[in-house]
């Protein structure tokens, strides 16, 4: 089943929510965040075996 924005844009919110401004601490959540960022904007993310165009990985 496939998430819809709002959904994502939610999990998004509650992920950077509980940045803490430690880096070490926040990689993690950081990671997560940028994954759902693009799922929201349609590119493929790092799990996937499809590269991404826009960030090079």
């Amino acid at each position: 089943m496939e998430q819809t924005k709002e959904e994502l844009q939610k999990q998004i919110d509650d992920l950077n929510s509980q940045l803490t401004g430690d880096m070490f601490t926040d990689m993690d959540i950081k990671d997560q965040i940028h994954n759902l960022k693009m799922k929201l904007n349609g590119v493929k993310p790092m799990d996937s075996h499809f590269d991404c165009v826009g960030c090079g990985s």
